[in-house]
């Protein structure tokens, strides 16, 4: 069995997939490990897959393939990459050669030092300013802000992960970009280190700035899950709390202001702080249905609310 599993999603990447593999093959020759590589097809619609079973037929120790029916996103590509890996250490990277697979070594050192997950920083990234690094920089920074896992480059796939810090939870959507998040919420130790980043050379780019507005309502998923999918109460019930108490104190100052000979059936407020208390009793009642939800979901699945990093016991 392999010790290290290198992950690669593929799509459209034809002419870059024989210079990927002596990259890999030149970056991991050095260590004392033994390794396989994993070449995920996403529905490629020029010759990737044909480049792709040429590579298996030259190296079949090494290289294994995965070609997915059609395009289904690149984060479903990391995850079956993922579920068919054989390695305890697993490493993600782009198959577009902007990632370096030199870094490799300097990850598994650093991963080696009591971490993880150790996530790379493209700190001289060679992308376009404006549409590329000034939206990835914002989104880095509110990823950060908002999760409380601070790293400067979510946008990297080029990672090292612990097998057992990717479970305890299933990729989806794209969610790929958050898995340092999901993997911090199981107890992953998390380190970051600066990696070589280089300009495209065959091919072109697959993500424009409208990724940005993914990335965007995809952390609304995030935070919700992570803050508030064992007690959705928290979030509805404040909420709701929140607009009773906001109708409760309209409708308060409509009361008093009758003493002053201000009426109040002919208030637009009186309208105003009705709907509030209103939307404020539906949000609690949501919230106890989602409460209902999450109990029938933790307790259907027997999925556990908390995670075990190591047990010693005498047997």
């Amino acid at each position: 069995m392999p010790e290290l599993s290198l992950i690669v999603p593929v799509y459209n990447e034809e002419e870059n997939i024989p210079l990927l593999f002596d990259a890999i093959q030149k970056a991991l020759a050095p260590l004392n490990q033994t390794w396989e590589l994993i070449l995920v097809d996403d529905g490629s619609r020029d010759g990737s897959a044909a480049a792709l079973e040429k590579l298996y037929q030259q190296d079949p120790l090494h290289v294994r393939v995965i070609e997915l029916r059609r395009n289904f996103g690149q984060t479903a590509a990391i995850a079956a990459g993922i579920d068919h890996a054989r390695g305890n250490i697993i490493v993600l990277l782009d198959a577009d050669l902007q990632n370096d697979p030199a870094d490799i070594p300097n990850l598994l050192t650093k991963l080696n030092e009591g971490y993880d997950l150790v996530s790379g920083w493209r700190k001289n990234r060679k992308d376009n300013a404006l549409t590329r690094n000034l939206p990835s920089h914002a989104a880095n920074w509110l990823i950060s802000a908002v999760t409380g896992v601070r790293l400067h480059d979510y946008g990297c796939t080029l990672k090292a992960y612990r097998r057992d810090a990717l479970e305890g939870f299933k990729l989806y959507g794209e969610m790929h970009r958050f898995i340092p998040v999901f993997a911090h919420s199981v107890g992953a130790r998390i380190a970051e280190i600066e990696v070589n980043h280089h300009p495209r050379r065959f091919g072109k780019a697959k993500y424009g700035l409208e990724r940005t507005i993914k990335v965007l309502l995809d952390l609304f998923t995030v935070k919700f899950l992570l803050s508030y999918s064992s007690k959705p109460i928290y979030l509805f019930g404040g909420a709701g709390l929140a607009l009773m108490f906001l109708g409760l104190a309209d409708l308060l100052y409509l009361f008093i202001r009758r003493f002053w000979g201000i009426p109040a059936a002919t208030s637009p407020l009186l309208v105003v702080g009705v709907m509030f208390a209103i939307m404020g009793f539906q949000s609690i009642l949501m919230g106890l249905i989602a409460e209902l939800l999450a109990r029938t979901y933790h307790e259907s699945q027997q999925k556990p609310t908390y995670t075990i990093r190591t047990i010693l016991e005498s047997k």
